[in-house]
């Protein structure tokens, strides 16, 4: 009955350390939009988070310490990413937000004016060197 326990633990860890594997295969995306990208990891935490719970719960009811522990854990674990990925989005966000409120910039003695441009009915900023 024992081996049994240790089987289902070890599956359980097996399966977890898969899932969080799946956010490193999806950073070698393209990151055209960064924010984007955050969010689409924070819902990755989320469901990793959902699912680990569910094994923690699946372990106290079976009375499997093993698998209790380690789904808590991994909940824990996810919780705290997702809180890093929310704050990091709305970093990104806030700097983005910034960088266009701006009339102009200087990079390397050039001046960027921000133009208003319209494409498919809708309005975008763009920089146009002066």
């Amino acid at each position: 009955m024992k081996s049994k326990q240790l089987c289902a633990g070890m599956g359980a860890v097996l399966s977890i350390a898969g899932t969080l594997a799946a956010p490193l295969a999806a950073a070698a995306q393209d990151k055209k939009d960064e924010s984007g990208h955050r969010q689409q990891t924070k819902n990755q935490w989320r469901n990793i988070g959902i699912g680990s719970a569910g094994l923690g719960l699946l372990g106290l009811l079976k009375h499997d310490n093993t698998i209790m522990f380690a789904g808590a854990a991994g909940a824990l674990y996810s919780a705290n990413r997702y809180e890093q990925d929310r704050k990091s989005q709305s970093k990104v966000d806030h700097a983005r937000a910034d960088y266009f409120s701006r009339k102009s910039f200087t990079r390397d003695g050039k001046v960027y004016e921000r133009k208003t441009i319209t494409k498919n009915g809708k309005q975008y900023y763009q920089f146009v060197r002066k």
